[in-house]
């Protein structure tokens, strides 16, 4: 049966999807344009700082002299990338030649922050008016606790409606995708919840961020001021207070929302009230892969199927229920075995074979953790057969392109579908590739710019 994926995309990702209007507004926020360059790939900052001073169209035939003809690919991932953020704008002259040219908020407002430097939009509460604030320890405590806590009330959907501290807003949230809810039944959780339950925690924060913001019309509130202050929110100094009589009405019910996920620590004093930015705030505008998470794992398999968690957290024990058999669990330690019968019941939730070795790999003792394998290759072949025998085919709509008028063409296509997660099958002898079918039009675009 096809499968579902959770995909969490990061900010950028969603900033590209904005309107080019919406796009254009926020980069009148130098921060926003700061938050854009640091998220590019390393050649695509480069062309962008190579251009920043330069207001004349470049040539997209000049430009691919920049680079080496072994890196024409990467080159073209850049560009697409520049493009598809507006960084770049592309501009056609009479003879229909195609040239590159920086946008100009952006032009003008990197340039400002290069030579003045930037200045944040609030700046924080002295000591003197705040007194002792939370330590780094016990800041990263709350934020960690506050996650567990909306993760527990997400396993135990049944009960998220009674007694929860979540806002309506928030409620929304969570129901778009990850809590199926009828009239007459209780909530429960839908195959992207339970895959949702096995990511890592940074990529749990930006689904819920995704789904936030495109929830946000619905709330009445415009998408782009939500992107452009959450941006501008991981550039505050982390266990820094700031004021909340600086924030507009739509910035102070967001600031609520993220407080209940431990983005953020509201505080209260005797004559204003302030908030202080966590880890998980701070990080809001690095990439997956910049951000993702250091911490210690726990979990240790052995060949013989038996698991052993050395946590306290209620958190982990109802995760590894997920997919394997809790047999018995003591004050910092859970016992239990990956059976066949806890790995289908984790297959009709809607996880996968790799999502659950994923996990285990990502969480591995130290004392496991630089073993090779991490994970023993008898239960990894295992979790895998398992799935193999019940999805014996899979069904994924696609699209087939052939008939390309040279390799060169085709390997460039090739290498953006495959760069870009729609590769599916390709074939260099007979220049035949298939991609997912709900890329088509992201894959027209780009041949329709390759003429």
């Amino acid at each position: 049966m096809p499968q579902v994926m959770v995909v969490a995309r990061n900010f950028m990702d969603m900033v590209a999807a904005l309107p080019a209007s919406k796009l254009d507004m926020l980069y009148d926020s130098a921060f926003i344009c700061e938050a854009v360059l640091r998220s590019l790939p390393p050649l695509a900052k480069k062309y962008a700082l190579q251009m920043l001073y330069v207001l004349a169209p470049v040539t997209a035939a000049a430009m691919e002299e920049w680079v080496l003809n072994e890196y024409a690919a990467k080159h073209r991932v850049a560009i697409d990338k520049l493009l598809q953020l507006r960084v770049f704008v592309e501009v056609r002259d009479r003879r229909k030649e195609v040239s590159y040219k920086m946008n100009q908020k952006f032009q003008g407002n990197m340039q400002k922050y290069l030579v003045d430097g930037g200045s944040l939009p609030r700046e924080p509460i002295p000591l003197s008016v705040t007194g002792r604030l939370p330590a780094s320890a016990d800041l990263e405590a709350y934020a960690l606790d506050q996650w567990e806590c909306f993760l527990l009330q997400l396993i135990n959907s049944s009960q998220v409606e009674k007694g929860t501290s979540f806002s309506s807003s928030m409620m929304k949230t969570f129901q778009r995708g990850l809590l199926s809810s009828r009239d007459v039944e209780a909530p429960k959780l839908t195959e992207n919840g339970f895959q949702f339950l096995l990511m890592e925690t940074n990529a749990q924060l930006w689904y819920i961020m995704r789904e936030y913001i495109s929830s946000a019309e619905e709330r009445g509130v415009d998408p782009t001021e939500l992107i452009s202050f959450l941006l501008e929110l991981s550039f505050h100094k982390l266990g820094a207070a700031y004021s909340l009589n600086t924030l507009t009405d739509v910035q102070r019910i967001a600031i609520r929302d993220l407080a209940e996920l431990g983005l953020v620590k509201l505080q209260q004093g005797r004559k204003d009230s302030w908030f202080i930015p966590t880890q998980l705030a701070t990080n809001l505008s690095a990439s997956l892969s910049d951000s993702s998470s250091s911490k210690e794992g726990f979990v240790v398999v052995e060949t013989n199927f038996r698991m052993y968690a050395y946590s306290t957290s209620k958190l982990h024990c109802e995760i590894l229920r997920l997919f394997s058999r809790v047999e018995y669990q003591l004050p910092n330690l859970i016992v239990g075995a990956i059976t066949k019968e806890s790995i289908y019941s984790a297959f009709e939730n809607g996880i996968t074979a790799e999502q659950i070795i994923s996990f285990l790999k990502q969480n591995a003792h130290p004392r496991v953790a630089d073993k090779i394998p991490t994970v023993p290759e008898n239960v990894t072949d295992q979790i895998r057969l398992w799935e193999t025998d019940r999805n014996r085919v899979e069904m994924i709509p696609s699209h087939l392109y052939e008939d390309f008028p040279s390799k060169e063409w085709f390997d460039q296509c090739c290498d953006h579908a495959r760069d870009h997660g729609y590769l599916l099958w390709e074939d260099p002898r007979r220049m035949r590739l298939i991609v997912r079918g709900e890329f088509h039009p992201e894959m027209r675009e780009f041949l329709r710019r390759q003429r």
